[in-house]
């Protein structure tokens, strides 16, 4: 499904990402972990088409970003860690304007658009301008128009954040349901537990360089992932 190889990415002499090699499955949640500035939220800007990078490739099921990115993305969701969204626009329209993007059709859009605002409880909001809407809300609508065109792949940078109980609880039956029908999911965040518990893969990155990935057992053990990260990020 996705393929990243030997991606390196530099902000001047620094070098953000380091030679990074990972391979996200189709049927898999895969989740990536790392301290503020590790080079998550690169890496992930990178997979979508959004940064370039100097050395390494990326592929979407066979097809390398950099020489068809449209492809590519017709392909993907990415629901970055603070969805800048159009205060201007209803709810309704942002939606409305996605699937438009993405060609999803009438009778397609609002069934969907029904059956997601329902599970989050954004219905009776979606006549109301996007300014109007806490920053939970607002992840909520990116998380549903991130859906609305059915991607095969959704990468997700720190979903998890400004999310009550229920609307994290729903996101990851979501998100399980889209790798049981072969669909993959590679997002970031800091919230160890939920990693531990949703994942059946992980990657630690520390300095931009990958220090640790495989399964979830592979990775920790016999110990908390948290405890193998704090010792990982100690070394």
């Amino acid at each position: 499904m996705l393929y990243i190889q030997h991606l390196t990415k530099r902000y001047g002499e620094k070098k953000a990402v380091d030679d990074l090699s990972l391979h996200i499955a189709p049927g898999e949640i895969y989740g990536f972990i790392g301290h503020n500035g590790a080079g998550k939220t690169t890496t992930l800007k990178a997979v979508v088409g959004i940064l370039p990078f100097e050395e390494g490739e990326i592929t979407i099921n066979g097809t390398p970003i950099k020489a068809d990115p449209l492809t590519c993305k017709r392909q993907l969701a990415y629901i970055p860690d603070n969805p800048d969204l159009y205060d201007y626009m209803t709810g309704s329209k942002y939606l409305n304007f996605i699937a438009d993007i993405f060609g999803v059709g009438a009778e397609e859009r609002q069934e969907r658009i029904r059956k997601y605002a329902d599970l989050f409880e954004l219905t009776d909001d979606l006549a109301q301008p996007i300014a109007a809407y806490s920053h939970g809300m607002k992840q909520k609508l990116a998380i549903i128009s991130a859906w609305l065109h059915q991607p095969r792949l959704i990468i997700m940078d720190e979903p998890f954040v400004g999310l009550d109980p229920k609307a994290a609880h729903t996101l990851k039956g979501m998100m399980r349901e889209v790798c049981d029908q072969g669909g993959a999911i590679f997002f970031s965040t800091h919230v160890l537990e939920v990693a531990e518990k949703l994942c059946d893969k992980v990657a630690i990155i520390k300095g931009g360089r990958l220090i640790r990935a495989g399964t979830m057992e592979e990775v920790k053990g016999d110990d908390s992932l948290e405890e193998v990260f704090l010792e990982l990020e100690g070394e």
